[in-house]
C-alpha cells in the first residue's frame, strides 16, 4: 500500500463511508486534534514512563484509534463504528481513582510541570481539552449527529492525563508546585 494517493491534492479527503469533504471540514479538526493528542501520548511514552503509566497510555493510544475512526465516520452506526462505549470511559475512571489513591489530596491549583514525563502529559492534557472544544463545536454544528460518549470520554481522558502527571512528578520526589496568586 502506498503512503501518499494523490486523492488529496486538491484540498479534499474521504470520509469512512461518506463523501469527500474540504481538508480544513470542522470534522476533519476534531479527529486531527485527537491524533495530535495521540502523538503527543506517544512523546510521553517515548520518555519511559513507569511500566503502570506506560501500561495505561498504550491503551488509551489504541482507543484514541478507535474515537478518530468514529469521528471520520459520518454515520457510526451504520458502519459500525461505536467503538468507544461505557467501559472505556469506567476503565478511565477505575485509573483516575487508583492513581488518585497515591496522591495528597488536592486544596488547590497546581502548576503544570515538574519531570518531563509529568510536563509532556499536561502538555497532552491541554491538548486533550483542545479537542474536547473543538467536538462540542462540532456536535452544534450537526445536531442530528450524537457524539456524547466520545465527549464524555475525552472529558475523563484528560482528568485521567492530569492524574498521571502528579503520579509521574511523585514518583521522581517533585513535589505539586501550589498556583500562587499573583500579589497586586
Amino acid at each position: 500500500m502506498k503512503i501518499y494517493t494523490k486523492t488529496g491534492d486538491d484540498g479534499t479527503t474521504g470520509l469512512f463511508g461518506g463523501p469527500r469533504v474540504p481538508k480544513d471540514d470542522l470534522r476533519i479538526a476534531v479527529y486531527g486534534e485527537v491524533d495530535e493528542l495521540n502523538a503527543c501520548i506517544g512523546i510521553v511514552r517515548a520518555e519511559a514512563p513507569t511500566s503502570a503509566i506506560d501500561a495505561v497510555l498504550l491503551r488509551i493510544q489504541h482507543e484514541l484509534f478507535a474515537v478518530g475512526a468514529e469521528l471520520a465516520t459520518p454515520d457510526p452506526d451504520a458502519h459500525e463504528m461505536r467503538l468507544i462505549g461505557a467501559a472505556h470511559i469506567e476503565a478511565l475512571e477505575a485509573a483516575i481513582d487508583r492513581n488518585e489513591g497515591f496522591l495528597a489530596p488536592l486544596t488547590q491549583f497546581v502548576l503544570p510541570g515538574g519531570t518531563k514525563v509529568a510536563s509532556q502529559l499536561h502538555v497532552a492534557r491541554c491538548v486533550c481539552r483542545r479537542a474536547e472544544r473543538k467536538l462540542i463545536t462540532l456536535a452544534r454544528a450537526q445536531p442530528d449527529c450524537s457524539f456524547q460518549t466520545v465527549l464524555i470520554y475525552l472529558n475523563r481522558l484528560s482528568d485521567l492525563l492530569f492524574v498521571l502527571a502528579r503520579i509521574a512528578n511523585a514518583v521522581a520526589g517533585f513535589p505539586d508546585v501550589p498556583w500562587a496568586k499573583p500579589e497586586k
